[in-house]
């Protein structure tokens, strides 16, 4: 259609007489207004919001994380089984009751024990009974001997005698002390200060000599230990002396406690070993309780510190996106730009609107004069300016446009590749890679590409 409205015009021209220069200029503001402004092609990118936190400095300390259970510590036990079969005839404290060293704990009534007790007592009886009569006959012998009434072979038959019968004697005596530790087993007393923590029996009742079946268990709350599961990975980090905190379930504080020493096996069926640590100042958690323990090592200062949460994982590598400032420059090109094109266009339509006035005026003027020519010559310098100078306008608007949006929201987004130490309390130690106060991505990191455009949340 442009084509055949040109070759109309420019034969109506001719018809009219016009020369070439005229003709030329003519069809430049018609080619020109035809054509319009070419579209512009936009680059738009979408940025993504993300939250940061500067990289700052501190310390940090490795923590061990294990589960636990509230157990006596040695010595500070005692589990009361029956020694043999037996009854139960006293059993004076209940579970909970506070018991002094020497209390009676239990009495059992066992009749095996009294049996051999009574039977040991008699052989003992019969023992001395012997050695006397022994040592009455060997000093009758020895005074026949002295008066030749006596041989020599009844001498040596009288003392032989009498060694036995002190034999006999200390034997039956050993014996009948035997059986009455045994019968001293009978009466369970407490041996050191503590509570009755289990109680699982009456007076009455018929009980076996079992582990299996005890029958009071009495423990010293002053001296209780935490024994801990630690993983076989973690233990090359644990040390005696160590400083641990132990949390008990519910919202109960903290504790503090002392690693006591390195466990001497493993658990091959669990790969783990069991470390036990002592309570720095006793426990209100009763025996039995499952715990969690940390244990803390060797602290580390003056690190570089980042959130945990900023650290992207892929594969063996760790990485961190950091935000660097993009903004100034993107809008100070847009302002040259706009600026640019604003005097570019405003040119161009000065340049037109000498052409408009050039061709109204010669075309008016070979019809009406010089008054025609200076009509036409205004009204196209007008239009030609006022093209220019819109065009012009747009163009500087969209340069400020760019400015304003690059200065608010032109921040980066790139890639850092970082050697991880210690991860500890929701922070992770930088070793390399990263600088202080250098600004990383918490949120929203994870799928950005390197180079992207990012908005930093206040």
């Amino acid at each position: 259609m442009t084509a055949s409205v040109t070759s109309s015009v420019v034969s109506g021209f001719r018809s009219r007489g016009l020369g070439g220069a005229a003709l030329t200029a003519i069809l430049s503001l018609l080619l020109c207004g035809c054509g319009g402004r070419p579209a512009e092609e936009v680059e738009t990118s979408e940025k993504v919001p993300v939250t940061t936190k500067p990289v700052r400095r501190g310390s940090i300390r490795p923590e061990i994380g294990a589960t636990g259970i509230v157990e006596p510590a040695p010595g500070a036990e005692l589990v009361v089984t029956a020694p043999q079969s037996a009854r139960i005839v006293e059993m004076p404290r209940a579970e909970g009751d506070r018991v002094r060293k020497g209390d009676l704990l239990v009495r059992f009534e066992i009749p095996s024990l009294e049996a051999e007790a009574a039977a040991k007592t008699s052989d003992v009886e019969r023992a001395r009974a012997r050695l006397e009569t022994a040592e009455k006959a060997s000093a009758r012998i020895q005074a026949l001997f002295e008066r030749g009434i006596a041989a020599r072979r009844e001498v040596e038959e009288a003392e032989r005698e009498l060694s036995e019968a002190r034999a006999a004697l200390s034997e039956a005596t050993s014996a009948r002390s035997a059986a009455g530790v045994l019968e001293q087993r009978a009466v369970v007393r407490a041996r050191f200060d503590g509570i009755v923590a289990a109680r699982s029996h009456n007076p009455g009742d018929l009980v076996e000599p079992s582990s299996s079946d005890p029958i009071l268990r009495v423990i010293d709350p002053a001296r209780l230990q935490i024994v801990a599961s630690v993983p076989v990975t973690d233990l090359s980090r644990v040390e005696a002396g160590q400083q641990a905190r132990v949390r008990g379930p519910g919202s109960s504080a903290p504790e503090e406690a002392t690693v006591i020493g390195r466990p001497a096996a493993v658990d091959p069926s669990t790969a783990a070993a069991v470390v036990r640590l002592s309570l720095a100042r006793g426990t209100r958690l009763p025996a039995g309780t499952p715990v969690e323990v940390t244990i803390l090592g060797d602290e580390h200062r003056d690190a570089l510190l980042v959130p945990a949460s900023a650290i992207v994982h892929e594969g063996t590598e760790s990485f961190v996106v950091v935000v660097e400032r993009g903004g100034e420059g993107t809008g100070k090109a847009g302002e040259e730009g706009g600026g640019d094109g604003g005097g570019k266009q405003g040119e161009g339509g000065a340049r037109g609107g000498e052409a408009g006035g050039e061709g109204g005026g010669k075309q008016v003027g070979a019809h009406g004069g010089e008054g025609g020519i200076k009509q036409g010559g205004a009204q196209g310098e007008d239009e030609g300016g006022e093209g220019g100078g819109k065009r012009g306008a747009a163009r500087g608007g969209e340069g400020e446009r760019g400015s304003a949006g690059g200065g608010k929201e032109g921040w980066i987004a790139h890639r850092r590749k970082v050697e991880v130490g210690i991860v500890a309390g929701g922070e992770a130690e930088i070793l390399s890679g990263v600088r202080a106060d250098e600004p990383v991505i918490t949120q929203g990191q994870e799928a950005l590409p390197d180079g992207a455009a990012v908005i930093v949340s206040p």
